[in-house]
């Protein structure tokens, strides 16, 4: 923790009395920071995880743009930002890791409950707002625009098909059952990207990462948290997540309300559902071959990986 007291003061000025670990996602750390009158929280990116360059890389693009969301559109208080370092930037780092340091949303995760009519409501109401914004914002949003690429899939495939039999055993058991079906998908949304780069589908701003747990309950508004992913592109890259659960209806009637026009894109949304669950797998499968995992991690890692492949 003793990092972490020299990172806040000095680069925050932030003199910490207290740092509390909670429960954060598998992408970074997080912690509840105290100064004697405010709480704040602490994003801490290990460098040590192979994930952690992506995630962290468009950081000084996408804060902006969230800062601009906040003062500028509906979602202000709908959405976290972070407080600027001493040199007015988004984040700060060491040798460890890289921080990101917020206000503390004093709030409950929604997580593994259900999401109530009034949050789907609100939540309706944020995506319809987000995407209603383009490039057109006074922010430069080209290093975000959906190239429709696919960075990971050649590692992928080098992996099932050229290094399977080096792979470390618990890997390769849990991978050969699946190789067939993995391979057609690979395939498919190979094919997907080249049909939606030919036909430059309309694009807004997306948060490409919508689920439970990265939505809170603060008082009487949800917020939408973890924006690592904004993104310039088609919205079913955020329609995606709402297609398949039980209040799609009740989402979409608020979404039209805004959106009067709005025709679903079925090839988009089909490549942003295979992507997704394609870069998924490659991401557990990343930790398994480079990050240094415990035991109880490794097997945690595991059971979330055969989850994955079994959908």
């Amino acid at each position: 923790m003793i990092r972490f007291n020299n990172i806040l003061e000095k680069q925050y000025n932030i003199n910490c009395i207290n740092i509390i670990a909670q429960a954060g996602g598998w992408s970074a750390l997080a912690y509840k920071v105290f100064d004697g009158e405010k709480d704040y929280f602490l994003k801490v990116y290990e460098k040590s995880r192979a994930s952690t360059p992506k995630l962290t890389a468009l950081i000084d693009t996408y804060v902006p743009i969230t800062m601009w969301l906040n003062e500028n559109t509906d979602m202000k208080e709908k959405l976290p930002i972070p407080l600027l370092t001493k040199d007015g930037k988004s984040k700060c780092e060491d040798d460890n890791g890289i921080y990101l340091l917020y206000k503390y949303i004093d709030g409950t995760t929604v997580g593994s409950s259900e999401l109530t009519e009034k949050q789907v409501q609100q939540l309706a109401k944020i995506i319809a707002t987000l995407h209603s914004y383009n490039d057109k914002i006074p922010i430069n949003t080209k290093s975000i625009r959906e190239d429709f690429s696919l960075p990971f899939l050649n590692q992928l495939k080098q992996v099932l098909r050229k290094e399977c039999a080096s792979l470390p055993m618990d890997l390769k058991s849990l991978l050969g059952a699946h190789i067939k079906p993995l391979e057609q998908s690979i395939d498919r949304v190979e094919e997907l990207s080249k049909i939606l780069r030919e036909s430059n589908p309309k694009m807004v701003l997306c948060h490409t990462d919508i689920h439970n747990w990265n939505l809170m309950q603060r008082d009487e508004q949800l917020v939408l948290i973890d924006w690592e992913g904004l993104k310039l592109a088609p919205v079913e890259a955020d329609l995606m997540f709402f297609v398949d659960k039980p209040y799609y209806d009740v989402f979409m009637n608020i979404y039209l309300k805004l959106h009067k026009d709005f025709v679903i894109n079925t090839d988009a949304l089909l490549f942003y559902h295979i992507r997704r669950k394609l870069e998924d797998i490659w991401e557990f499968i990343e930790q398994l071959l480079y990050d240094n995992q415990e035991d109880k991690e490794r097997n945690q890692t595991i059971k979330v990986l055969d989850g994955e492949l079994n959908n």
